[in-house]
């Protein structure tokens, strides 16, 4: 029984459930352009984003280890259950196997995946311990998701737009994040924006990033470029919850209830994916 749990907790170590959006950002990314030929070339770009994504959340762990074990005792590297080696060793191939599959792509594709594996292994080495540089990071990697599916169907222009919501909405929630986890970062003496400014400002910070969010989702509605079915999906569901999870913050900003949040906002994600999917009808 030991070899298959400990095989469970590498794909655990990987997130699967961001590996998912990130493929299904990326599907999107080309799926929106207006066509998703070549089939062959956006099921590579997926399968090399989604890998990529993988290492960069391995590689994540195995730097914030002591972190983890304030916050986090429960992921596999913390826990004991997958050795600092074993994983670090496991993100190099997925980081391989990633950009080989850019590769397959064409060589724009190759040279975005170089990118964002050199930002995102970064960002675990050093940026993250610095204050907004390391959330504008992970903000910047997750929009090129999109920009990774218009390469892919050669349409890139087509990709800007939900790679600019995709931008704001996760910088917002990582300095959400960040508010979360002040008593692990501190143990790690990661300056983070509410470690250095206070948890006060970070939410302030994270509510105005949110709120220009708001007000530029409704800008393709009203340019003609989306449909009324994006806007049905955008106004009511997706910044409905991103509402929602602000007055909750601003009611009870204590660990527990900002990690609640974290994670209706990244499930979120998924009506926003829908609503720009929605919006090409």
């Amino acid at each position: 029984m030991e070899k298959p749990i400990r095989l469970i907790n590498f794909i655990i170590l990987s997130r699967p459930l961001n590996v998912a959006i990130g493929m299904l950002s990326i599907f999107i990314g080309a799926f929106i352009t207006g066509t998703i030929s070549p089939v062959i070339k956006v099921i590579f770009a997926c399968l090399s984003g989604g890998i990529i994504a993988g290492g960069a959340n391995v590689i994540n762990d195995y730097y914030d280890v002591a972190i983890d074990k304030i916050n986090k005792p429960h992921r596999p590297i913390a826990a004991g259950i997958i050795t600092p080696n074993e994983a670090f060793v496991y993100s190099i191939i997925l980081f391989v196997v990633g950009i080989l599959f850019g590769w397959l792509v064409n060589w724009q594709a190759f040279a975005v995946s170089v990118f964002s594996l050199v930002i995102l292994f970064l960002y675990s080495a050093r940026l993250k311990r610095t204050v907004l540089w390391g959330n504008l990071t992970v903000s910047l990697a997750t929009a090129l998701a999109f920009i990774y599916g218009g390469i892919a169907v050669n349409r890139l222009s087509f990709a800007i737009i939900p790679a600019v919501f995709s931008f704001f909405y996760h910088l917002g929630r990582e300095i959400i994040k960040d508010v979360e986890d002040v008593e692990g970062d501190k143990a790690d003496k990661i300056l983070t924006l509410p470690i250095k400014y206070g948890e006060n400002l970070a939410l302030k910070v994270a509510t105005a990033v949110y709120i220009l969010l708001i007000i530029i989702t409704i800008i393709p509605y009203a340019l003609n470029i989306f449909g009324l079915y994006y806007l049905i999906i955008v106004a009511f569901i997706v910044d409905g919850v991103v509402i929602y999870a602000l007055f909750s913050m601003w009611k009870n900003s204590s660990s527990k209830n900002l990690s609640r949040l974290s994670i209706i906002l990244k499930l979120n994600m998924f009506a926003g994916l829908i609503a720009i999917y929605c919006g090409k009808f």
